[in-house]
């Protein structure tokens, strides 16, 4: 816990949506609504995925796993903030806070690599589909499965230990809808110079590496795709992937948008409002992309 002098920190303050103040109903109501479809529609996919043989595959085995990352992204922040918009009391303890930033971050970075991983899964499905059953085996997947959840979990644990040491004696206010490691850095008194290296260093190893072998996965796909001789076949391969590249597309955008883009005060309400895309539409959506665009899970 921070000291500044003789006093201790025990609460900050997230400064959400207080400038949308006739809006506050509209806000709760939409985020309830969220919130719900999305544990409903996850945990359904965890259900249906579990319990239909036919769907025990490599490619719903991480379909799976996101569900369930899904289900505690948004746990570890919508609750939070909807108690927020309905009372107004936008107080979260030092406790709340950093619990809050731990399993954000982990089940964000989590959501990185099990998207990562899915792409790994399409590119060897479509790319080397003679040797498919051979290289995603099940103890292969379930490496791979391990893997991500280990290493967010460890790399999370790292950066909210970095981030609860910080002194926050000039500002308690959060200007953001949750404790993340970028919104608890601006209200800090301490020097943040050798933090902000160390973070960099981690968007270039969590999320840009991903990211590319995403992107890289996707052009060795899309090539195999176009070489294929029958219009059938391309559209039967392509559909294989459509549900997962819109996800990934979903997941990224809003995240660039947000992260990438310079500081502005004026700029952030607006910043907030993307922020709802990835933390509670996007994960809303996934279910309905893989039910919605899949036959196998439309007719489970």
């Amino acid at each position: 816990m921070n000291y500044c002098g003789n006093t201790t920190i025990t609460d900050f303050y997230i400064l959400g949506f207080s400038h949308f103040k006739t809006e506050q109903i509209l806000l709760s109501v939409g985020i309830m609504i969220m919130y719900l479809m999305t544990i409903v529609g996850n945990l359904a996919i965890t259900v249906v995925i579990s319990l239909v043989p036919k769907l025990h595959t490599p490619m719903y085995f991480f379909l799976c796993n996101l569900s369930v990352i899904d289900v505690i992204y948004v746990s570890s922040t919508l609750p939070k903030l909807l108690s927020i918009t309905i009372t107004q009391d936008n107080r979260i303890s030092f406790a709340g806070c950093i619990s809050q930033l731990y399993f954000f971050t982990f089940s964000g970075v989590c959501d990185i690599f099990v998207l990562t991983s899915m792409a790994g899964d399409r590119y060897v499905a479509i790319c080397r589909p003679l040797q498919y059953t051979l290289i995603m085996n099940r103890r292969v997947c379930g490496t791979m499965s391990a893997m991500c959840w280990t290493v967010s979990a460890v790399n999370s644990l790292l950066l909210t230990l970095l981030t609860s040491v910080l002194d926050f004696c000039n500002s308690l206010e959060i200007n953001y809808i949750l404790c993340d490691l970028k919104a608890m850095s601006v209200p800090s008194s301490s020097d943040t110079t050798s933090r902000e290296i160390f973070m960099l260093l981690e968007d270039i190893i969590i999320g840009f590496v991903p990211f590319s072998l995403t992107i890289v996965s996707y052009f060795q796909i899309i090539s195999t795709i176009l070489k294929l001789h029958s219009a059938e076949s391309r559209l039967k391969a392509f559909s294989s992937c459509t549900s997962h590249l819109t996800t990934v597309i979903l997941f990224y955008g809003p995240v660039l948008i947000v992260y990438m883009k310079p500081e502005s005060e004026h700029s952030k309400e607006q910043d907030n409002l993307i922020s709802l895309l990835y933390v509670a539409v996007v994960p809303m959506l996934n279910p309905f992309v893989y039910s919605l665009r899949n036959k196998d899970v439309l007719n489970a």
